[in-house]
């Protein structure tokens, strides 16, 4: 929107101020919706990034928000929890004219040359093209509201209020009496309402005359006021059974509906929480590896594939998120403990993201049952597994068995462990510590040289053998706090545990 005929954006201080300079200009009303369309096809003509900041949508979701605003719909995003339904919506500001006039002063954002409030009105009547008028930017255009069950009609809409009929001594028949609600304030905006399904039913009729008609009735006031808005809304299915629903002619009112969903690749699914974690603490020495990422995101996957989750609930984004944060805090204490001038992840880290999973996660019956920490080392121990499995030998039947015909790499490691030998892990040790506890074990470094000769990186592989074979059976492992130990499987089920879990807890 230009408000100069030579095209070139005006400054603040060449900006009209009145409604006679207004006129002057080469503005021309649009509505929102003209306004979305007409800037998105620039954006579009250009090749710009419609949605920075959103990944994994390239071919599905962002498709379809764009031929709902082509088609002047308004949409729904219906979808499980943390698939950046709100922070789409919130872009859309984006696609709006920078600034717009409004009457100064009005409630409405009443259009300049065409108000529709009776005060917005009245006041032209009076001052004429003297009538001052002010700029609203983009930011200020976009509203929204959590629905929840205790917001009424009046928090929405309106109603009359009779401290500004006394004040003003005004009947209750004059229009100026009304208090707008959250929605005609957001006139010639966007509104947005996010969890639509908590949403009483009787106040979701009350969106019917905005959506079909684009009018607003208050009361019983005669009166209807012309609104321009894109009205947009987001769900998440679950919410259909477990607090409400978004009763049926509302949902025929709402043009689209346009289906989020997870990131479908891992790549695209560690890119979003290295965009969204905060792992720059400015601590020197902390490091976190592209292998210690994936596994964070393995970890979140291993949750969206487990039995022992409900998975109509999801397995938000935040799980990632949250847990890569809480190993950048683990390793970023171990640091100021040890001192070591490298720290990088180790797997007895992976105990501290927890409450990452726990907290984040709904569980089933059966998951209920077992715990939700206890679910949460189980789904964290199918994620080592499944690394393991992609980048170390099979391990065979024989391995363990203890006879001649046992020739596998694991071979010499099992038959260690069924010696006696045992060894503890914690994540409180220097990494000169922590390596030779894992030199103990003969043939453990050189069998994970093999995947990275680097010294931290061969520390992780080893510690990811090990685990490897405990989740196919052939160690177990004891966790205590923030240590754990590795024995032989068989000699250890037969002890009754003192204070940490049985090593089959955690264990499919």
């Amino acid at each position: 929107m230009s408000s100069k005929k030579s095209g070139k954006r005006a400054t603040a201080n060449e900006r009209p101020t009145t409604l006679g300079a207004l006129k002057q200009t080469d503005y021309t009303p649009r509505t929102v919706k003209e306004e979305l369309r007409g800037n998105l096809k620039i954006a579009l003509a250009k090749g710009q990034r419609l949605f920075p900041g959103i990944l994994g949508y390239e071919r599905t979701v962002i498709p379809g928000v764009v031929n709902a605003l082509l088609a002047g719909h308004d949409f729904i995003l219906l979808g499980l929890r943390g698939q950046a339904k709100t922070r789409i919506l919130r872009a859309l500001v984006h696609f709006l004219d920078e600034e717009v006039p409004v009457l100064e002063g009005a409630e409405l954002n009443d259009d300049p040359l065409a108000p529709i409030s009776t005060w917005g009105q009245r006041r032209i009547a009076e001052m004429g093209d003297d009538t001052p008028i002010s700029w609203l930017h983009r930011e200020e255009r976009y509203t929204e509201k959590l629905a929840t069950p205790d917001v009424s009609i009046a928090d929405l809409l309106g109603d009359i209020d009779p401290i500004k009929a006394a004040t003003r001594k005004l009947t209750f028949a004059d229009p100026e009496v009304i208090h707008f609600g959250i929605i005609p304030r957001s006139n010639r905006g966007i509104f947005a309402v996010n969890e639509l399904p908590d949403l009483a039913p009787r106040i979701q009729v009350g969106l019917f005359n905005i959506l079909e008609e684009h009018d607003l009735q208050i009361r019983g006031f005669p009166v209807r006021i012309p609104l321009d808005l894109l009205m947009t809304f987001s769900a998440n299915p679950e919410d259909y059974t477990n607090r409400g629903t978004i009763i049926t002619p509302l949902k025929d009112r709402i043009s689209s509906q346009i289906l989020t969903h997870y990131p479908r690749d891992l790549d695209v699914a560690a890119e979003i929480t290295r965009q969204e974690a905060w792992i720059d603490r400015g601590t020197n020495g902390v490091v976190i590896t592209d292998e210690v990422r994936m596994l964070v995101e393995e970890i979140t996957a291993a949750a969206r594939d487990s039995d022992l989750i409900d998975q109509a609930s999801g397995v938000s984004a935040r799980v990632a998120i949250s847990a890569l944060e809480l190993l950048t805090s683990n390793l970023e204490r171990r640091s100021i403990q040890t001192q070591d001038e490298a720290v990088h992840a180790r797997l007895c880290d992976l105990h501290m993201l927890l409450p990452a999973i726990t907290g984040k996660v709904e569980m089933v019956y059966e998951g209920e049952q077992k715990g939700p920490e206890v679910v949460a080392e189980q789904i964290i121990g199918q994620a080592i597994k499944k690394v393991f499995d992609q980048r170390f030998p099979a391990v065979g039947k024989e391995v363990g068995s203890g006879g001649e015909d046992d020739t596998g790499p694991y071979a010499g490691i099992v038959a260690w462990f069924a010696a006696g030998g045992s060894i503890t892990l914690s994540d409180e040790l220097a990494f000169d510590e922590f390596e030779s506890a894992l030199d103990q074990v003969p043939g453990l470094l050189e069998l994970a040289s093999q995947h990275s000769a680097e010294r931290y990186q061969r520390a992780l592989a080893a510690e990811i053998i090990l685990e490897g074979l405990r989740q196919n059976l052939k160690l177990a492992r004891e966790d205590l706090d923030s240590q754990v130990s590795y024995k032989e499987l068989v000699k250890f089920q037969l002890l009754k545990p003192r204070g940490g879990r049985r090593d089959d807890e955690g264990i499919n």
